[in-house]
């Protein structure tokens, strides 16, 4: 048995499929953890979540942004963007079946029996461990509940981006889908940011001020103990300066390469994005 993990596939179903049969994986013994954002601006974002959604308890997903916006757009909560490619799948006939099955889908994976965790994003650096697998069960309990609906219009927003402001259930609950799918960087005050994208090196400034950016993984302290596998941050194309992190989204989706990590010698395979081989 090998535990896989993979990053951010954004409905580039092909290049999983190729990535999955350079290391003959076997869903009958082999397990696959899925980083977030199954679907998005990629082709084929209806065959990703049926192939995934088969895989039964072989599948092991977290959400991501992009996830949890399908959610609302197929709940008419939000517009379907421009740049997405999701009406094949909002017109299938499985739809309903497949939202279903998406909105139970946690914010927060174990790794196997490993103490290590899988999330979109990352964890908050003000967060604990415990605060962290609570708060995903907090918000999981609600996304699959049949107040879906109204939880999925409060996690708009970007306040409060600090913990301890978050006072009330749809404060802790905004807070929490923002720090598990929408995090990178951070204030030196470990406040969230949402805005930076651009990878570390560009980022990175001298002065000492809480407005500061840095990434979240240098302020937290739980991965000094705790390995952690993460999506979302296609800039960093997989290059982290901390020993217990693990980026995995590579920018497939972009024309850069699909990317999984075998857990147990981390030995990582990549799929070009097939793009570039139909141009």
């Amino acid at each position: 048995m090998a535990i896989y993990l993979v990053g951010d596939i954004q409905g580039c179903y092909s290049e999983l499929i190729a990535l999955l049969e350079q290391v003959s994986f076997n869903p009958k013994i082999d397990h696959l953890y899925i980083a977030g954002d199954l679907v998005a601006r990629g082709p084929n974002s209806l065959a990703t979540l049926r192939f995934i959604k088969s895989l039964n308890d072989s599948a092991k997903v977290v959400l991501g942004n992009h996830d949890l916006h399908l959610l609302a757009v197929y709940a008419d909560i939000k517009k379907v963007k421009k740049q997405d490619l999701l009406n094949s799948l909002l017109d299938a006939d499985d739809a309903e079946e497949l939202m279903n099955w998406l909105a139970q889908q946690p914010l927060l994976q174990k790794i196997g029996n490993n103490d290590a965790y899988m999330s979109h994003a990352g964890i908050s650096p003000q967060w604990t461990l415990t605060q962290a697998i609570e708060q995903a069960k907090f918000a999981q309990q609600r996304l699959s509940s049949i107040n879906r609906n109204e939880w999925l219009s409060s996690m708009y927003g970007e306040k409060p981006n600090d913990w301890q402001q978050a006072k009330t259930e749809i404060e802790k609950f905004r807070y929490t889908i923002n720090a598990f799918t929408r995090m990178r960087y951070c204030y030196r005050n470990k406040n969230l940011e949402f805005e930076s994208k651009s990878a570390p090196p560009t980022i990175h400034s001298n002065q000492q001020s809480s407005t500061t950016l840095l990434p979240w993984y240098e302020l937290s302290s739980t991965i000094n103990e705790t390995p952690w596998v993460f999506g979302h941050w296609a800039a960093l194309m997989g290059e982290c300066s901390h020993q217990n992190i693990y980026p995995l989204d590579t920018g497939c989706v972009w024309g850069n390469h699909l990317t999984l990590l075998r857990w147990h010698d981390k030995k990582v395979f990549t799929e070009p994005s097939h793009k570039l081989s139909s141009k």
